[in-house]
C-alpha cells in the first residue's frame, strides 16, 4: 500500500529548477547560474548601501537592507543545500520507504496520507503567499510615472541597486525594471520553497511519531517482535530528526537573526510611510513582505515546537502504557524508550539555542527594540 507522494509537486518542480532536486541532469549549470546571478545583485545592493550610507537617507537604507538579506538567506540556503545533497537524499529516501509502505495497519497508511495531503496544502498555500508578496512589491513601481531624463531626482526601481551602467533611456528603464521583476518573483518564490520543505519534513516526522504513538498504546497485548519493531521505529525517527537538524541547523540560525532585522527594517518602512503622499504604495509593498517574514520566522519556531513536544508525548505513551500486563524482559524494553525520550528531540539554530515559539517571541522582542531605536534616529 501507499500513502501518497512525500513532497508536493509544486516544490518538487521548484526544488528542480533552483538545482537541489536529486537526480536532475546539468545540475552544476543550474548551480552555477544561481550562485553567478544572486552573487552579482548583491554586490549591486551593497555598493548602492555603501554610496548611501547616511541617516539622512535611513528610509532608502532600510529598503535596501531588507531585500539584500532576502538575497542573503536564499543563497545561503542554496549552497547548504548543495553541499548537504546526501544529507537530503537520504532525508527524501526514508520519506518515500515511509509512505510506500504502510504496513498491515489502516491507522498507519491514514496517517501517512492525512500528513502528506496537509503538507502539501499548505505548501500550495505557502507558494500562493509569496507569490502575492512578490506582486505587491514590484506593482507599485510600474505604476509610477518616471521621468528618465530628470538626472536630478533617483529612478524609482523595485530594489535599491547601484547598476555600472547610465538608466537613460526609457528602453533601458523598462528592460532594468522587467528583469528586476523576475528576479524578485524568482527569489521570493525560493524563500518560500525551502521553508515549505522544511514544514513538509517536520509534519512527517510527526506523522511517524503519531503511528509509534499508536502502537505503544497496544504494548500490553503485544508479542516480542512487535516490541522490536517499536524499537526500530523509535530509532529511525531519532536518526530522521538527527538529519532534518543536521540540514537547517545553520539555516536556522541565519534565519533568527535576519528575520530580526529584516522585520524591524519592513516595520520602520511602514510606520514612517504613514501621512506621506505614497503612503498607500509604500505600505501595500512592505506590508505582505513584512507578514512572509514574519511566517518564515514563525514556520521554524513552530516546527522546532511541534518536534519537542511530539517527542516528549513517546514517553508519556510508554508510561501510560500497560507495561504491567508484560513479561519482565518485555517491558524492560519499555523503560529504554522511557529513558531515551526524556532527551527530546529538537531542532537548533546552528546548535545553540532550541527554536520554539519563545525563540519566536525573543525575535519579535529584538525587532520592536531595534525599531524603537530607528525610529528614534529618524
Amino acid at each position: 500500500m501507499t500513502g501518497g507522494r512525500t513532497i508536493n509537486r509544486t516544490i518538487e518542480l521548484l526544488l528542480t529548477a533552483f538545482g537541489v532536486w536529486p537526480g536532475i541532469t546539468c545540475v552544476l549549470l543550474y548551480r552555477v547560474f544561481w550562485i553567478i546571478t544572486l552573487v552579482i545583485n548583491q554586490f549591486l545592493h551593497y555598493h548602492y548601501f555603501v554610496t548611501h550610507l547616511n541617516i539622512d537617507n535611513l528610509f532608502d537604507l532600510m529598503d535596501c537592507l531588507s531585500s539584500f538579506l532576502g538575497h542573503v538567506k536564499l543563497t545561503f540556503k542554496l549552497i547548504i543545500f548543495s553541499l548537504k545533497q546526501r544529507e537530503f537524499i537520504e532525508i527524501l529516501t526514508t520519506m518515500t520507504k515511509d509512505c510506500n509502505y504502510c504496513g498491515d495497519s489502516d491507522f498507519v497508511l491514514h496517517e501517512t496520507t492525512r500528513k502528506a495531503k496537509l503538507s502539501s496544502r499548505i505548501c500550495n498555500g505557502m507558494i500562493i503567499l509569496h507569490t502575492m508578496s512578490a506582486l505587491a512589491y514590484i506593482i507599485g513601481i510600474f505604476l509610477t510615472d518616471a521621468d528618465v531624463t530628470d538626472r536630478t531626482t533617483e529612478l524609482p526601481l523595485i530594489m535599491k541597486m547601484n547598476y555600472p551602467f547610465v538608466v537613460d533611456t526609457l528602453r533601458k528603464y523598462r528592460l532594468v525594471l522587467a528583469t528586476q521583476s523576475v528576479y524578485v518573483m524568482a527569489c521570493t518564490l525560493g524563500a518560500g520553497l525551502f521553508n515549505a520543505v522544511f514544514l513538509t519534513l517536520a509534519l512527517h516526522i510527526g506523522g511517524q511519531i503519531n503511528i509509534l504513538l499508536c502502537w505503544l498504546t497496544e504494548a500490553g497485548s503485544i508479542e516480542i517482535a512487535r516490541m522490536t519493531k517499536i524499537i526500530r521505529k523509535h530509532q529511525k525517527i531519532i536518526r530522521f530528526s538527527e538529519k532534518i537538524e543536521s540540514l537547517y541547523s545553520y539555516i536556522a540560525l541565519l534565519q533568527f537573526t535576519s528575520n530580526t532585522v529584516m522585520i524591524c527594517s519592513l516595520t520602520f518602512l511602514i510606520v514612517t510611510s504613514i501621512g506621506n503622499p505614497d503612503a498607500t504604495e509604500q505600505i501595500v509593498r512592505s506590508l505582505l513582505f513584512c507578514a512572509v517574514t514574519n511566517l518564515e520566522a514563525f514556520i521554524f519556531c513552530f516546527a522546532g515546537e511541534y518536534l519537542s513536544n511530539k517527542s516528549i508525548a513517546i514517553g508519556n505513551a510508554a508510561y501510560n502504557s500497560d507495561w504491567y500486563n508484560m513479561k519482565t524482559a518485555d517491558n524492560r524494553i519499555l523503560l529504554f524508550i522511557i529513558l531515551r525520550s526524556q532527551r527530546k528531540l529538537r531542532f537548533t539554530a546552528g546548535k545553540m539555542m532550541d527554536l520554539s515559539l519563545e525563540c519566536f517571541t525573543n525575535i519579535m522582542k529584538a525587532s520592536g527594540s531595534y525599531l524603537s531605536v530607528l525610529l528614534a534616529m529618524k
